[in-house]
């Protein structure tokens, strides 16, 4: 489902990825680890189309996405990739409900289309009740469980996570981290999540050490 080969970035004389192979199947739950700098966030947002490789190669679904144009690529990307942030990065004008229309709408579907979906998907989360509130009106777990709810919009391929429960208490952190586990079981879907958390670490079907910008 995604495969990498000989990823390089460098950043001025910083090389911070030396070669980076990596293959991830469909459904499966991978954690990247490793001590700050080791390169997980670079790869993550390499792998999420945000950044571009200096060299090798990514293909995600079987399409080779390093080779597509900004506009195909802006595309291939809302609709293939979610993303869960550490900070949610929630449209703080927004409601709950429309923060996760937001992929379907960039994608220029109306707002009676998207609405059902998100819904649904807030449903599906335990947060429907809050859907009219604000982020700022939403605790850091709530803020959350909309984040992935908006990541889940469009289906996509994968969800790319970089410290998601990093801002959240013990709690809310095992309610975020079992809410991953459960949509891989229900709806087949593929993480891959950049982490400090040991115990998520663990939780993955494999665990992934970064050091010095190779896995």
């Amino acid at each position: 489902m995604i495969e990498v080969h000989g990823i390089r970035k460098r950043y001025g004389t910083l090389e911070v990825l030396k070669g980076v192979d990596l293959s991830v199947a469909k459904g499966e739950v991978v954690s990247i680890v490793g001590a700050s700098g080791a390169g997980k966030t670079t790869l993550l947002q390499i792998l999420g189309t945000l950044e571009k490789a200096d060299s090798g190669t990514l293909a995600i679904n079987g399409e080779e996405v390093t080779k597509l144009g900004s506009k195909a690529l802006s595309a291939f990307r809302n609709r293939h990739i979610g993303f869960v942030f550490q900070f949610h990065h929630l449209l703080p004008e927004f409601t709950a409900l429309e923060n996760v229309m937001m992929p379907g709408l960039i994608a220029g579907r109306s707002m009676n289309e998207c609405a059902p979906r998100a819904e649904e998907l807030l449903t599906r989360l335990n947060v429907i009740g809050r859907k009219e509130h604000k982020p700022n009106q939403l605790s850091g777990g709530e803020q959350q469980r909309v984040a992935v709810a908006r990541a889940l919009f469009n289906s996509p391929s994968v969800v790319l996570a970089d410290e998601p429960s990093g801002n959240l208490d013990s709690a809310h952190a095992k309610e975020l981290h079992q809410l991953f586990f459960d949509l891989r079981k229900e709806l087949g879907q593929t993480f891959v999540i950049v982490t400090h958390n040991e115990e998520l670490a663990e939780m993955a079907d494999r665990r992934l050490v970064m050091r010095d910008g190779v896995i």
